[in-house]
C-alpha cells in the first residue's frame, strides 16, 4: 500500500478464522484487500485477551460499531509518523469527510486516544 492518502470503500465483516483479505479483526484493527491495518489515533479494548469480562464486552461492541462505520461508505486512509508497528501491521488514520473515524469511537466510549500504551479497561 502508498504512504499517501487515497480512498477506498469495501464491505467489511468480523474476520474469520483462518486467511483473512478485507475484514475487521476488533475495534482498531482490520484487514484491508490483504493488508493487516491498526487505527494509529486510537486504542480499542481487546477482545481475544482481554482483562476482564468489561473489556471484552466493550471490545465487541467497539469491533461492532468500526464493521458499521467502515462499510458507511467510501473513506481514507492518511499516513501516520511511522508507517508500521512491531507487530507489522500498517499504521494509519481511518478518515472520512474530513474526521477520524477512531475520533467517532472515541467519543462514543468505544476507544480513547492513543498515548502510546494501552489502557486497563478493567476499572482498575
Amino acid at each position: 500500500m502508498a504512504h499517501s492518502l487515497f480512498t477506498l470503500a469495501a464491505a467489511f465483516a468480523l474476520c474469520p478464522h483462518g486467511p483473512r483479505t478485507t475484514c475487521v479483526v476488533d475495534g482498531d484493527t482490520f484487514w484491508l484487500d490483504g493488508e493487516k491495518v491498526r487505527i494509529a489515533d486510537i486504542n480499542a479494548p481487546e477482545t481475544h485477551g482481554a482483562q476482564c469480562p468489561e473489556e471484552r464486552a466493550l471490545g465487541n461492541t467497539a469491533t461492532r460499531r468500526l464493521i458499521v462505520l467502515l462499510n458507511a461508505g467510501p473513506f481514507d486512509l492518511a499516513p501516520y509518523p511511522r508507517d508500521r508497528d512491531r507487530y507489522g501491521r500498517l499504521l494509519r488514520i481511518v478518515v472520512r469527510q474530513g474526521r477520524s473515524v477512531g475520533a467517532e469511537l472515541v467519543a462514543e466510549g468505544l476507544a480513547e486516544p492513543w498515548r502510546g500504551r494501552r489502557r486497563n479497561w478493567c476499572g482498575a
